[in-house]
């Protein structure tokens, strides 16, 4: 069975141009506003999502922030769409919780390598020996893709939960940013260093407002290091 990629475009052109590159490896479904997007949700949690930024209705932020706030949802790997090629657009997308951000105009391999790359991410949590990580007052159980810290449940966008499961297996270990990048992000991915600095940020937001005795430190230089 193909897997399954909501798209959220309302250029028709742009749609049919989705449809014609992703229907042979796919199941590719194209949605012209988030109305119609989240209706479809209560027939198929989809494997994927390809988000616009410009939209009629809710633009492409707020439904990606409906989304990672939905615990249906919230593990789904989100890979915003937009002519924004402003840095700030793609900190904002980061930081709402998206996984990865291309900008139009677009080649069609490069959008088929990121596809491809987020979804081996989560097949590599699927595929994880155990079935749960700790550290402190973290709890990470892969089976439920679930994180709790003092017993909260936190939300997390799915590279968020893989960088934390990283940190936390290999705890009081410095991990260096080339391989927090290939671990995470896969060798092929092709962006600005600050996306690592900014899912770091994120966690430890989250952390914090749970009141975690962990602590995710910067070694300058080097890379990050949970303590």
């Amino acid at each position: 069975m193909k897997q399954l990629i909501y798209v959220i475009e309302d250029d028709p052109s742009i749609q049919e141009l989705y449809t014609y590159s992703l229907e042979n490896e796919f199941d590719c479904r194209c949605f012209g506003d988030g109305g119609s997007f989240f209706d479809s949700l209560t027939n198929a949690v989809p494997d994927l999502i390809l988000l616009d930024i410009m939209l009629p209705g809710d633009d492409g932020f707020q439904i990606l922030s409906r989304l990672k706030l939905d615990k249906q949802t919230a593990h789904v790997p989100v890979i915003m769409v937009s002519a924004k090629n402003e840095e700030i657009a793609k900190v904002r997308g980061l930081n709402t919780g998206a996984d990865d951000y291309i900008s139009k105009p677009f080649g069609i391999m490069e959008l088929m390598a990121r596809i491809k790359a987020n979804l081996r991410k989560v097949n590599r949590v699927e595929e994880v020996a155990g079935e749960s990580a700790s550290y402190k007052d973290i709890f990470i159980d892969f089976t439920k893709h679930k994180i709790t810290v003092n017993s909260k449940t936190i939300q997390t966008t799915l590279k968020e939960f893989n960088l934390l499961q990283l940190l936390c297996e290999q705890a009081e270990k410095v991990q260096e940013r080339d391989v927090i990048f290939n671990r995470i992000w896969g060798s092929e991915f092709v962006g600005e260093t600050r996306t690592l600095d900014v899912h770091i940020k994120g966690l430890r937001k989250k952390l914090a407002e749970a009141e975690s005795d962990a602590v995710i430190q910067t070694i300058r230089g080097v890379g990050y290091m949970m303590t």
